[in-house]
């Protein structure tokens, strides 16, 4: 069987943000996991709630939730920094950088088992952890500390992994949305990416994608950069973006290592259309048709809801769930 998952977040309903105490954050995941297992999703997600920043809405605060939780990274900035980021084109999309390096990385207050585990005691359903990649982070900072950029981002794997080695998640997921963008990359990245992804005690995962900017598709770029990449991950599968690019990259997706199973990215999460059933079968059958019968081991969303308005998200899950149903059932 194709199992169904989301990829993590979801829209932070409109009541937790106007009051965001403990207990409305473990409500609303409650909603959020309530939700996906109506649908029948196989592996839920807490949806990443408590992560939600209003000052970052573009990002969902994927990124300043773990930065401004780190040892030694200063968080004001003056003109002179925010020049000096504004140097660097690969992140022309961003106006200012998540932080400031201004000595060796540490966990400081980042807590992900305990945000793990409040997660966990609240369904007995498979469940998925996802935290944002050592890649992604160390390319929104600003270093002014480590010799270059890859020792930087070796030492924020290192302290995500110290954490990770800590987690009671069926599945965690690294989530990396930078690097399909910058595949020349690749080399150092993989080494953080693994340093994560060797402390995970059970089912490691990761996602790629192109950017998810506010709905806006921020990298560009071809999956056949990045298969050697893939190819070297020490995962038990990817969970691509494939269906807002369409289906004319699968022959390079068949190159992937038969040791690493295929997430399918079959629910565009760039548009408010909902997907019929019938388009989410459509896109598995041309999906096997060209990496064959069990390369595709799950079908997810291309990334994660929380930027569209829940009742779209709502139907596009069930969608996932009654085309893989519609799927299986024509075999």
């Amino acid at each position: 069987m194709i199992k169904t998952t989301v990829i993590g977040s979801y829209p932070v309903p409109d009541w937790l943000v106007a009051f965001p105490t403990e207990q409305a954050l473990i409500d609303a995941t409650r909603v959020v996991f309530s939700i996906q297992e109506n649908a029948g999703i196989d592996v839920i997600a807490d949806g990443e709630l408590y992560r939600f920043d209003i000052n970052h809405p573009d990002t969902n605060g994927m990124i300043e939730y773990f930065i401004q939780r780190m040892d030694n990274v200063r968080t004001t900035f003056g003109r002179k920094d925010i020049e000096e980021f504004r140097k660097d084109p690969q992140m022309d999309f961003r106006a200012k950088p998540s932080g400031v390096v201004i000595g060796p990385i540490g966990e400081g207050t980042l807590d992900l088992p305990s945000d793990c585990h409040r997660a966990r005691r609240l369904t007995k359903t498979a469940m998925k952890f996802t935290l944002t990649g050592p890649h992604m982070l160390s390319k929104t900072l600003l270093n002014r500390h480590y010799k270059d950029r890859p020792t930087l981002c070796f030492a924020i794997a290192d302290v995500l992994a110290s954490q990770v080695a800590l987690l009671d998640a069926d599945v965690v997921q690294v989530d990396e949305a930078n690097l399909p963008g910058h595949p020349e990359e690749a080399d150092w990245a993989l080494e953080a990416v693994n340093r994560v992804l060797d402390a995970v005690k059970t089912t490691p995962a990761v996602h790629l994608c192109f950017g998810n900017y506010g709905g806006q598709t921020i990298q560009k770029g071809e999956w056949k950069n990045l298969i050697s990449f893939i190819n070297g991950l020490h995962a038990d599968h990817v969970l691509l973006e494939t269906a807002h690019r369409g289906s004319w990259e699968l022959a390079n997706l068949a190159k992937i290592d038969t040791r690493i199973g295929i997430g399918l990215g079959v629910v565009d999460i760039k548009t408010n259309v909902v997907e019929t059933p019938e388009d989410i079968a459509r896109r598995i059958e041309e999906a096997v048709k060209v990496l064959g019968e069990g390369r595709v081991t799950y079908i997810n969303p291309d990334c994660g809801f929380w930027m569209l308005k829940r009742s779209v998200a709502d139907r596009k899950i069930e969608a996932l769930v009654k085309g893989r149903n519609l799927f299986e059932g024509r075999r």
